[in-house]
């Protein structure tokens, strides 16, 4: 699907280096980066990614463990005991 979108020129000039240093091209690059704000931002997601890795550990998928880790290092610390 094509989109237009209005973004600030630093963020669009930051954009186009990473794009080249990761050699993606500026859709791929959006692509992805909606993609991991989506996965992020959606708790029903993130729950059932980490009931995944708890039922089945060895079904856990490397590029979420980090953020997966992190989510729940956060919601441990904000929760009262």
């Amino acid at each position: 699907m094509k989109t237009a979108i209005s973004i600030p020129d630093e963020v669009f000039a930051e954009a186009e280096r990473l794009a080249k240093r990761q050699k993606k091209s500026r859709s791929r690059l959006y692509a992805d980066a909606v993609a991991e704000y989506v996965a992020r931002h959606d708790d029903d997601q993130i729950i059932e990614s980490i009931n995944a890795v708890v039922n089945d550990p060895e079904a856990a998928d490397p590029e979420l463990d980090a953020f997966v880790a992190a989510w729940a290092r956060r919601t441990l610390e904000r929760t009262v005991w």
